[in-house]
């Protein structure tokens, strides 16, 4: 039997993403919006809130690399390879709408029951004067120290 991994069965990026808009305009945002890059497989989310602009990036590949990983292609299935790969790459469109739409929720429930202050839930995601979000801003810069060797 096959692994199952989270969000393999989702079944719909659009309502993903009517549920994002529905929660952010509660939150109180002045605009939101979506991108898809066909090329590169990813989704785009931003929005403002405050005048602040957030954005988070989401590759499918990274759902698929994962799905294939669990669910590698055998002999045994009706599609060829290419066809499962290309497979997964579809559900990872439609898997990485649905985790944003986890992600967004969840930090807005932190924000409304009084754990954190929107601008601390999405910090690694609000963009910097120079256009880059503080995680890229921190990582261009190197202010945390290298990561270390885990011990497993």
């Amino acid at each position: 039997m096959a692994s199952q991994v989270p969000y393999a069965s989702a079944t719909s990026g659009a309502a993903a993403r009517d549920e994002i808009t529905k929660l952010l305009r509660r939150m109180g945002c002045e605009s939101v919006g979506f991108m898809d890059n066909f090329d590169e497989k990813t989704v785009l989310l931003a929005f403002k809130h405050r005048g602040r602009a957030i954005q988070f990036e989401a590759s499918a590949k990274g759902w698929a690399a994962w799905f294939l990983k669990e669910n590698p292609w055998n002999q045994r299935m009706k599609k060829t390879k290419p066809q499962h790969e290309a497979a997964a790459l579809d559900q990872g469109l439609i898997a990485v709408n649905s985790i944003l739409r986890d992600y967004v929720k969840g930090m807005m429930t932190a924000v409304e029951c009084g754990l954190m202050s929107v601008e601390t839930a999405f910090l690694a995601h609000l963009i910097t004067e120079n256009g880059e979000t503080v995680g890229q801003r921190i990582t261009s810069l190197k202010l945390l120290p290298a990561p270390t060797e885990s011990a497993g």
